[in-house]
Formats: C-alpha cells, sequence, structure tokens
C-alpha cells in the first residue's frame, strides 16, 4: 500500500569571493561564483517481478495463518518478508499493519498504515484499520477524523460507524456518539459490540431506559455478557478501561 514521493536534496555551494588579476595586472575585481544546486540521484522505482510477487502473496497466506493459530510474531516475520518483496501491494501494507497493531506495536502499527494511504489514501479497510489504531491509543482526534473520511468513502461501514460511538462517548459528546451507535446497529444487528456500545452512550445521556434496553439486545445476542468478568473482553474491541467499567455499571443495574 505504499507510493513513495521522492525528495530531492538541494544542496547550495558556498559563495566565495574570487579575485582575478586581469592579464596586463591594471585592475582587479572581485565577483561572486553563481549558487549551484546539486541534487541526489532519483532512487530507481522498484519494479516487482511477477515470481516476487507470487512469493509475497504466498508469504501473506502462510502470515494469516500464523495470526489465526496466534502465533502473532511469527506472522509479522513473514509478513514483513512479504511486504519486502512487494512494497506498494495495499492488502500486504494493511495486513503487516493491522498485526502490528495486534502485536502491540502501535507507532510501527500507525506508520505502516500510513505507507499503506500512500499508495491510495482512499482505501478504506486502511483507513478503518489505522482508527482503530488511532482510537486504541487514545489518540481521538485522530480516530474521529479518520474514520470520518472512511465514511464519506463508504457510508455504509459498521466498523467506522462503531468506532466512532466509541470515540464520540470518549470525547464527552454523546448526541454524536448516538447518531453512529444506531447507525452501527442497523448495519450490525447480530452483533452484540455496537449494541453495549450504544448502552454506554444512553448511560452518558442519563436515560436508564434506553440503556437498559438496549444492553438486554446484547445478552439476547449473547448470554455471556450478563457475566461481568467476561465484560474485560472488550478491551479487544476497542472499549478503554474506564469504559469497560462503565459497562459493568450498566450491567449492576439490569
Amino acid at each position: 500500500m505504499t507510493q513513495y514521493k521522492v525528495y530531492y536534496l538541494l544542496l547550495f555551494s558556498i559563495i566565495l569571493p574570487i579575485s582575478i588579476s586581469c592579464q596586463n595586472n591594471t585592475s582587479s575585481s572581485s565577483i561572486e561564483s553563481s549558487p549551484k544546486i546539486i541534487s541526489s540521484p532519483t532512487p530507481p522505482i522498484q519494479v516487482v517481478s511477477a515470481e516476487d510477487k507470487k512469493k509475497a502473496a504466498n508469504l501473506r497466506q502462510i502470515g494469516l495463518q500464523y495470526r489465526q493459530q496466534g502465533q502473532i510474531q511469527q506472522a509479522v516475520n513473514s509478513l514483513e518478508e512479504s511486504v519486502n518483496l512487494d512494497p506498494e501491494n495495499i492488502s500486504g501494507l494493511v495486513v503487516l499493519g493491522w498485526t502490528y497493531h495486534l502485536n502491540q506495536q502501535g507507532d510501527v502499527a500507525t506508520k505502516t498504515l500510513k505507507n499503506a494511504l500512500k499508495v491510495d489514501n482512499n482505501h478504506v479497510p486502511a483507513l478503518n484499520a489505522l482508527g482503530i489504531v488511532y482510537l486504541v491509543n487514545n489518540d481521538l482526534d485522530k480516530a474521529v477524523e479518520t474514520h470520518n473520511k472512511a465514511i464519506d468513502l463508504k457510508p455504509d461501514n459498521e466498523i467506522a460507524h462503531y468506532n466512532l460511538s466509541l470515540a464520540y462517548h470518549r470525547l464527552q459528546q454523546p448526541e454524536q456518539a448516538e447518531i453512529h451507535g444506531k447507525k452501527a446497529t442497523l448495519l450490525e444487528p447480530e452483533n452484540p459490540h455496537p449494541w453495549v456500545a450504544l448502552a454506554l452512550v444512553y448511560q452518558q445521556k442519563k436515560d436508564n431506559q434506553s440503556m437498559k434496553e438496549t444492553y438486554k439486545k446484547a445478552i439476547a445476542l449473547d448470554s455471556r455478557y450478563r457475566h461481568i468478568n467476561f465484560l474485560n473482553h472488550l478491551e479487544q474491541a476497542g472499549f478503554s478501561q474506564k469504559q469497560i467499567e462503565e459497562v459493568k455499571q450498566i450491567l449492576t443495574k439490569l
């Protein structure tokens, strides 16, 4: 996913006064040399062979298999090798960036996903992934900006709407959080996470009736939401620790 910009290094020669003696030695004058602009050689554009593309695709599949098995570091290793072989493959960059995120390497995840967006700045999966990384790192303004761009490109983007409901809740903007929370439940009604996030919004708005009704919809989808210890897994769904504690408070009020 990376289209690299070429930057030219401009080196200016030092302007020195030079005394030049005339052949007849009758006069001398001082002149300055013109500044010279020296450009570094332009790096050649990397041409990826069909063979390397095939190797990169195979390594990407191996990396995904490792990731599904919970072998995250092995997944990272395979995916890095894949990207080295095919550095502008946007799918490879997104998969690697997300795997860095799963491996709690937030900074390099951000850098990799930004590189993906240099290849295509309108790539919705890359925007979704980067927005989640920002959300988890509590960089809420960037999370909101990134997910809103993803929604502009794909209005029925359940991932972006869901994460915006969490982000706006943390920003103490319940009206915006409710708009996106409701949209997320419409787009993904069988997923309990949007219902839990929306229940949080109603709690913030002090609408206890809607809070209870909404949370019960999550329980209807997955009975484990009746158990307070189960709620700790919500960290993996983008909830902050404070939000998880607030969800636990909702459960005690049912």
